[in-house]
């Protein structure tokens, strides 16, 4: 484990994305979605640092994070859908650490959390020579150097393939629709549509399977999306 992040976010497809995120960089991760939840998780589980959402139902980001500035010493990224300068300058004085507007690239981030757990000496970040590598069916994904490999030979990845590859194979035979891996996607590919998803999947198959035609590790699951096989290694 390196560090224990509590996600506090309503929507629920985002609140995975980060999840899994997180678990690809070798964090273990808690997802609350309303701020009450996120204040009684920050009490009771004394997590290394929060990823909020400013637009949280009961208690907003702005209540959560004046509560914990107040009653924890918690470092603190959040997120907002708005850009405006006021309430970005408001969070920063109610005391977070860092902040993201949406939409973002989810490898922005762990970047971003990476350096505020640095910055702030919790969870075993600053202890760790070595970045974890995701790897499974032949491939292994680098989500710090942007370096993806198959079969030990360097692949030449769009930030949108390298996304859906990051999340791919940080779970192995998941199914994924093509709105997650749309979801996957954003802040890297904005004006990306589901149908681009299958052309992502199309180029990515040209780059890492033997015969494009008859893939072994990116399947088509009909009816559903895709998925990475092979497993583990």
């Amino acid at each position: 484990m390196c560090a224990h992040v509590l996600v506090a976010e309503d929507d629920e497809m985002q609140a995975e994305l980060i999840r899994r995120s997180l678990l690809a960089e070798g964090h273990t991760a808690t997802v609350v979605h309303d701020g009450r939840a996120a204040l009684d998780a920050a009490r009771r589980l004394a997590p290394d640092l929060v990823v909020l959402d400013l637009m949280l139902p009961v208690i907003d980001g702005f209540g959560v994070c004046r509560v914990l500035r107040r009653d924890e010493d918690i470092p603190v990224v959040m997120l907002t859908a708005r850009s405006e300068e006021d309430d970005v300058l408001l969070g920063l004085e109610l005391g977070a650490d860092d902040y993201m507007t949406k939409p973002y690239s989810p490898r922005e981030l762990m970047a971003r959390i990476r350096t505020v757990l640095r910055r702030s000496g919790r969870g075993a970040v600053a202890d760790r020579p070595e970045e974890p590598v995701v790897r499974a069916a032949g491939l292994a994904v680098d989500p710090v150097r942007h370096e993806v490999r198959c079969d030990g030979a360097p692949v030449d990845c769009t930030p949108a393939e390298f996304e859906i590859l990051l999340a791919m194979v940080a779970e192995p035979e998941r199914v994924f629709s093509r709105r997650q891996l749309l979801e996957v996607t954003r802040g890297t590919d904005r004006a990306s549509t589901e149908r681009a998803v299958d052309v992502h999947i199309m180029n990515l198959r040209r780059k890492i399977e033997a015969d494009p035609r008859r893939p072994v590790r990116l399947l088509t699951v009909f009816g559903v999306g895709y998925k990475l096989s092979g497993g583990r290694g």
